[in-house]
Parts: structure tokens; sequence; C-alpha cells
């Protein structure tokens, strides 16, 4: 008798969730804080460090996003089918922390910068209260592309340079730091009070950029450093014509080797998320091949 085995179902690494806000508290001025948990959350597996995830938002003057019909992968191609001025605005966040819960659920913290202009995050987070639903695509395994934060296994010491928008990922990313790993931090925020306690077991020197105090920042905050010897990796995050000065500070005035430095846009200055959007032909997939890798990591480079 030939016996036969059942072909396991391919695990996407990326799927939509259903999520409910559990709490909201303002961090500061600038930032309030959103956890997303519940019924729904299961299977939520990130794996740290700058790990991000995609919101899908209301269009304005929705109350409700419009999502993608369907099961749970393949969904960025669904949601492209959808008539461009109905379907949900998408916007990519880091995790700042997840935690299980005892009941199989995750929690999920985000962090929200507010800006003046109300983009879509910013009106709903604005609004977020406990028991709104909100649709995000995110990781169901946790060695996924959405994490970048990948220092080669001989490095000597990091760089790290963020902006408010970036915060999030670099205070997860010095969590988890091994201890006693040098580690040079500069953190750019709007104002004094938007400044945060961090925990790290990394031998950190943490320096704030503070814009609302006249502070030096972008990459002549970098320049003026004298750094470690040593072999290097750096991780730069924040608004588009910032990463690229300091990455090409780095690479071409540090002599830093280009493959040790990762650099993301979180945001760029003067252009709209729709239009962000419409620059990068792909957003994240469900799937699993080269190609839905790829567009995995340019959705995570939209605009906030």
């Amino acid at each position: 008798m030939t016996s036969t085995t059942a072909a396991t179902p391919e695990v996407a690494p990326f799927r939509l969730f259903d999520l409910t806000v559990v709490r909201t508290r303002r961090l500061g001025p600038s930032i309030l804080r959103i956890t997303l948990g519940g019924p729904g959350s299961e299977g939520f597996r990130g794996g740290g460090r700058d790990q991000s995830l995609t919101l899908l938002l209301p269009r304005p003057g929705r109350r409700q996003a419009v999502i993608p019909a369907g099961g749970a992968g393949a969904w960025y191609e669904r949601w492209r089918a959808l008539p461009g001025d109905e379907r949900a605005v998408l916007r990519s966040y880091a995790v700042r922390a997840q935690r299980s819960r005892p009941d199989g659920s995750t929690e999920i913290d985000l962090d929200f910068v507010l800006h003046g202009d109300g983009g879509p995050a910013s009106r709903w987070a604005r609004a977020a209260a406990p028991g709104d639903r909100l649709t995000v695509a995110g990781p169901a395994e946790p060695d996924n592309t959405a994490v970048r934060f990948r220092p080669p296994a001989d490095t000597d010491w990091v760089l790290i340079r963020a902006d408010e928008t970036a915060l999030p990922a670099a205070a997860a990313v010095l969590e988890w730091l091994p201890a006693g790993l040098p580690a040079r931090v500069w953190l750019e925020v709007p104002r004094t009070e938007d400044r945060q306690a961090l925990n790290t077991a990394a031998k950190a020197r943490i320096r704030w950029l503070v814009r609302g105090e006249g502070a030096a920042c972008g990459v002549e905050a970098v320049r003026a450093a004298e750094l470690p010897g040593g072999t290097p990796y750096a991780w730069v995050a924040g608004e588009a014509s910032g990463v690229r000065a300091l990455r090409h500070h780095l690479v071409r005035e540090r002599g830093f080797a280009p493959e040790r430095v990762t650099s993301t846009t979180y945001w760029t200055r003067g252009r709209g998320g729709e239009q962000a959007l419409a620059a990068e032909p792909a957003a994240a997939t469900t799937g699993s091949g080269t190609a839905d890798r790829r567009k995995a990591e340019r959705v995570d480079q939209v605009a906030r």
C-alpha cells in the first residue's frame, strides 16, 4: 500500500491581523504610544530590533478603512485591485515592543509622531481610543525582511542615528544589543520633553539632539565626533535627505564598507504619503519568494 503525506501549508512571512486598541499613553508633546492586541493578534511573530509592520488606515473623510477581502495571503495584490480612491491608506511603523499574554494573544506597542500636517496616521492616532479596531500587515515568523538591523558577527561597535520617526526602532535595537558592545548613538527629537529613558546592556554613549534647543542635527553631529576604532556597523534611519547625507559621509568620508551601513528612509520632507506610494511601484505582500521580499522591503520605506 502506498502511503501519502499531506503537504504542510506554507506560512506566509507577512499577513493581515485584525487588532484592537488596548490603551494609549502620551510619551511627550510629539509622541503618542498606542498598544494594540486582543483577539486577532495570535500568530504575530516579530523579530525585534527594527521590526516594522504596515497599518491599513481609513482614507480622509472615511470612518473605516477599506480592507482587501479574502484570505491572509497576497493581501497587497488584493489591496492594489481596489479602487484607488477607496482602498485603505498604507503606513509603516516600527514595533517598539511586543509582549505575549497568558491568553495567547500578543500586545504590540507603536509610537506615533503627531505631525502638525495631520497626515492619515496622525489623524487616526489622535482619535484612537480603547476598543477601536485596526488592521495591520505584520510578520508571522520572526526572521523576516522587515527586520533590517543585522550586524555581521565580526562587528566591534555599532553606530545608530535616528530622528523621532525612527526613535522606536532605535530604542528596540538598543534593548537587543549584547551586553558590553560599544555603541555610539545620536537621537534627534523636536523638543526636550520628547526624550525618553532608554534601556540597554550595551556600552552605549547616547546623545540627544533637540531641534527646539538649536542642536546641530543630521550629518553635522556625526561628522564632528571621534569614532571608535575596529570594525563598525551602522544603522541610520529617518528623513530621506538626512539618511542619504549620513550614509554618504560614513562610506565616502569615514571609509565604512557600504554593506556595513544599513540605511532606511522613514519619511520624505515635502512629500505626502500617497506621493511616496505612487513612487514605489510595489509594497509588502505575504509571499515568500524573492520578488515578494523585495516588495516587503519597499513598503517599509513609505513616508509616514
